[in-house]
């Protein structure tokens, strides 16, 4: 079998907010090859240089919108880099809008943002990882994947399918190498937060978040995280 250890990790909406920094994270603190994955070929290229500033040893982009299925499939690893053992499925977006007034085209933005980037990279990726002695696919859902929001109903319900996509996973691979983590955050600094006027101070650190992927990722093939909530430490901030 070919060696985790050596793989590299591949981390979709890796452009910036909580991507960029868990690619920040894995630069600093491993010596895996980073692959980044996102629409923004710029805002890519400026997670790439902090990458190598970071320690990065290798790092590569693939600009691509993961929600589109023949996007991810024709994608193609460049050459003599290491194909990802570790696949961190980060892309998303949140709509604060209430379901009566959400758009069927917003509607099914949200689930082609929140859950089809993660199908299509799972499936473009997954006999690749059958192949290592250890894998792990870990996929951000979010609070909303546990309860219902009157403010944002289509996130909650596209995060709802995140996170049973997430869970039938885990119970269909489980007799293989390949570990499946869900990381259900609650608010957390990020690009969604600039046009409120809520203190980034009140919310989650998205370097926490990273430093807990990647530690994540040093588990043995003996132990998975399944699931785990993280909270802002004094409860969600009003009004969201």
């Amino acid at each position: 079998m070919m060696s985790y250890k050596n793989s590299s990790v591949l981390i979709t909406g890796a452009s910036q907010g909580i991507g960029r920094n868990i690619a920040i994270n894995f630069s600093s603190q491993t010596n895996r090859p980073i692959l980044l994955l996102a629409r923004n070929k710029k805002n890519l290229e400026e997670t790439k240089n902090l990458c190598t500033k970071a320690g990065a040893l290798q790092v590569e982009i693939i600009p691509c919108n993961a929600a589109q299925e023949d996007e991810v499939n024709t994608l193609k690893i460049p050459e003599n880099f290491p194909n990802p053992g570790i696949i961190v499925n980060n892309a998303g977006f949140f709509l604060y809008k209430p379901l009566s007034d959400t758009s069927l085209e917003e509607f099914r933005n949200q689930v082609d943002t929140n859950l089809f980037t993660a199908v299509n990279v799972v499936n473009r990726f997954i006999e690749d990882l059958k192949k290592l002695d250890r894998a792990l696919i870990v996929n951000i859902c979010s609070v909303a994947s546990l309860r219902g929001f009157g403010d944002s109903g289509a996130y909650a319900a596209a995060k709802h399918a995140l996170l049973g996509y997430n869970r039938s996973l885990r119970e269909e691979l489980k007799e293989t190498n390949i570990a499946v983590s869900a990381i259900n955050l609650g608010q957390t600094q990020s690009p969604s937060w600039n046009q409120s006027d809520i203190s980034p101070e009140r919310l989650n650190s998205p370097s926490d978040i990273a430093s807990l992927i990647v530690a994540i990722s040093n588990l043995s093939e003996r132990t998975v995280v399944e699931e785990m909530i993280i909270q802002p430490q004094h409860g969600r901030v009003p009004p969201m």
